[in-house]
């Protein structure tokens, strides 16, 4: 859907154009644009915007913890409350699963849960990372504060209110038939209140259907987790870590092949239907 927004344009991101409607507003696009291991793939999934932007405000409007969404505009745009972004992802893990289990191997996090891919954690892992355009970099509580990125109560406030989302969608997404792996959270501050800003969807979250769910192995993923498998398997992964240690230029990705565009379109729209009991 091509967008021709009342406002000034601001910036682009990965997947979401920005632009200021006044002093205290901004409308964000959601494209059909995706990302992976931080790079902006050559490929976009059709309908993903409006998947995103449905799902988020789903998730705005029944988590019941204050945010900065306004209203939606039309099917893939939404206006929220300008806010001072706080550059710290918050993602909270239930299950030893991605980079965490990648570092646990590593011996870099030390869990009280053996290791095994895809163990369900004794309880939900606040794990942080910078925020960055390049790459987020994990980032421990005591950095945080020291970083001056947060005070210490802001910090608490934020891990308890992101535990709490967590908690909130995992049961909304087990009654869905789904396990909710994990989720990355982005909060703010307007008028000295923390508000949960940003969005929520597949491209911020793991979600993985119980049915299919085995210990020990890679799980079926309604997100974008199978474009990070298909490039992972396509050496894209390795070649672009490679050039990022070597500080040489980000090696261009592949397009993906329309199966997979295809079928992750049917996941973002199943995400929405199971959520929300609506179809996209």
């Amino acid at each position: 859907m091509e967008v021709k927004p009342p406002g000034r344009f601001v910036r682009s991101g990965k997947v979401k154009d920005i632009y200021e409607l006044d002093r205290d507003h901004l409308l964000f696009h959601f494209t059909d644009r995706v990302s992976a291991f931080d790079v902006i793939l050559p490929t976009s999934i059709p309908r993903k915007g409006e998947a995103l932007c449905k799902i988020g405000a789903y998730l705005f409007e029944t988590l019941g913890v204050p945010n900065h969404m306004v209203r939606l505009e039309s099917e893939d745009t939404m206006v929220v409350k300008k806010m001072d972004m706080i550059m710290v992802e918050c993602v909270v893990r239930g299950y030893l699963y991605g980079s965490l289990m990648e570092r646990a191997s590593r011996g870099e996090v030390a869990l009280p849960v053996e290791k095994v891919m895809a163990a369900k954690l004794p309880e939900p892992y606040f794990d942080p990372t910078t925020k960055s355009d390049v790459k987020d970099e994990p980032i421990t509580e005591q950095g945080i504060v020291a970083e001056g990125r947060m005070t210490q109560q802001e910090l608490d406030a934020v891990k308890r209110s992101s535990v709490g989302i967590y908690q909130r969608l995992s049961s909304m997404a087990d009654a869905a038939g789904f396990i909710l792996a994990d989720i990355k959270l982005e909060f703010g501050r307007r008028d000295g209140e923390l508000l949960l800003g940003d969005s929520i969807g597949p491209d911020e979250f793991r979600l993985w259907p119980r049915s299919k769910y085995k210990l020990g192995g890679t799980q079926e993923s309604y997100d974008k987790q199978p474009i990070r498998d298909w490039l992972a398997s396509e050496g894209y992964r390795t070649r672009l870590e490679q050039a990022r240690k070597a500080g040489a230029a980000i090696p261009p990705p592949p397009q993906l092949p329309a199966w997979l565009v295809e079928e992750t379109g049917k996941r973002y729209a199943a995400v929405y239907g199971a959520l929300s009991g609506k179809k996209l």
